[in-house]
């Protein structure tokens, strides 16, 4: 799979993202007005000025109408799309494609959820009828990802202990990054000892183990490459944007074994082609990727061509994705300690991209990054859409 792509077409010029959380007092419009409100500043363009818009929300509005309003948007287009926990990466995707298009000069991509005040514990969805071949559907999010640790177990001979410890590091990564986060959903370490001791929630999936459930939005600023400096002196470029869906076989597919996502394989071989990106370990400075459990990240590292198959759960334990290490990844703590507010989440991870390559990250700052990558996964292992990022603070790719 390969797409031409946009590469140094379109620039981000401005973003904005609200605090992420459980935000009782706080409605999907205030979280709007917020996160669009933030990425207008930072852009030095009025509301008015905005030529199109594009709304991601699994399940916290219908139509543009969720948008138009509470901005007061009077008669420009807004377009409301979703694609389960990539929701907010397919706003950024549609927007950038129709500024690269020429059809637009200035569009902004907005993603929202609120999960808070749904009267229902956790993800609010209802799956529409199937013919009962997608069995993964019949199960809770965590059962289903649990089922990566025993699966890596086994094909890769990993003792179970050595598993659990490095599911453990990366919780305990991702909350000692998110603790230096003040926008984050969790903002403590938490130490390896209460990881582990954290009461179960399927299979060896404790609650230190699982993304947070939280309200919160986040908006991006889009125009073309040439125009960016007008806006901006630092602006961000789109080097790759890739999407892949599945065919959803996985659960009566013999071949399917839980250590791997094709959609993410897919997606990522596809937006290093945009990209021009010959090794991801060195042309990275750092990634976002989707950490709903532990047990994904790991899988993820060697989808992603982070680390050698097998490889992942040493680097882990040898601190190569730590804040310190050779590749940062979840440097704003992640899912599991920013929050996944669903329909924000994927604008989420270009917000802390925006950060760091424009040296604003705070107390978190890394050194000199040049190339960012964000991830989302939507849906379960077996049946997925995957969503790759590249960005970058220069024109090209800086090896």
């Amino acid at each position: 799979m390969s797409s031409r792509g946009i590469a140094d077409k379109v620039a981000i010029v401005g973003m904005g993202c609200t605090q992420f959380g459980e935000l009782w007092d706080r409605s999907t419009d205030d979280l709007l007005i917020d996160a669009v409100g933030e990425a207008l500043g930072s852009a030095g363009v009025d509301r008015d000025d905005v030529d199109a818009f594009w709304l991601g929300t699994l399940g916290s509005g219908q139509s543009g109408l969720t948008l138009s309003r509470p901005l007061g948007i009077d008669y420009r287009p807004v377009t409301r799309v979703e694609n389960y926990c990539a929701t907010g990466s397919e706003a950024f995707r549609n927007a950038c494609y129709a500024v690269a298009s020429g059809a637009y000069d200035r569009v902004m991509a907005v993603g929202v959820e609120k999960l808070k005040d749904s009267g229902f514990s956790g993800l609010l969805r209802t799956d529409p009828p199937d013919d009962g071949t997608a069995p993964e559907l019949s199960l809770t999010a965590p059962a289903a990802f649990s089922l990566l640790d025993p699966a890596y177990c086994t094909r890769y001979g990993v003792h179970p202990d050595q598993m659990r410890e490095a599911m453990t590091h990366i919780a305990w990564k991702n909350h000692r990054n998110g603790a230096l986060n003040p926008k984050a959903q969790f903002r403590a370490e938490v130490s390896r000892e209460k990881i582990e001791a954290a009461p179960k929630v399927a299979g060896r999936l404790g609650v230190f183990d699982c993304s947070g459930v939280s309200d919160g939005a986040a908006a991006a600023m889009i125009v073309r490459a040439e125009d960016a400096l007008d806006y901006t002196d630092r602006p961000i470029y789109v080097k790759a944007l890739s999407l892949a869906a599945g065919p959803m076989r996985g659960g009566v597919d013999p071949a399917f074994d839980f250590t791997s996502f094709p959609e993410v394989v897919h997606s990522a071989a596809d937006a290093y082609a945009q990209a021009g990106i010959a090794d991801p370990r060195r042309d990275i400075s750092l990634a976002e990727v989707h950490d709903c459990f532990t047990p994904t990240e790991i899988v993820l590292m060697e989808d992603l061509g982070f680390t050698d198959r097998g490889q992942a759960w040493k680097d882990v334990l040898a601190g190569e994705f730590d804040a310190s290490g050779r590749l940062p990844v979840n440097i704003d703590g992640g899912l599991k300690s920013f929050g996944h507010p669903v329909g924000a989440s994927g604008l989420r991870m270009l917000y802390e991209a925006w950060l760091q390559l424009r040296g604003e990250a705070g107390a978190r700052q890394l050194s000199d990054p040049h190339t960012a990558l964000t991830h989302n996964l939507g849906g379960r292992p077996g049946g997925c859409v995957s969503f790759v990022s590249v960005v970058g603070n220069e024109l090209g790719i800086r090896g």
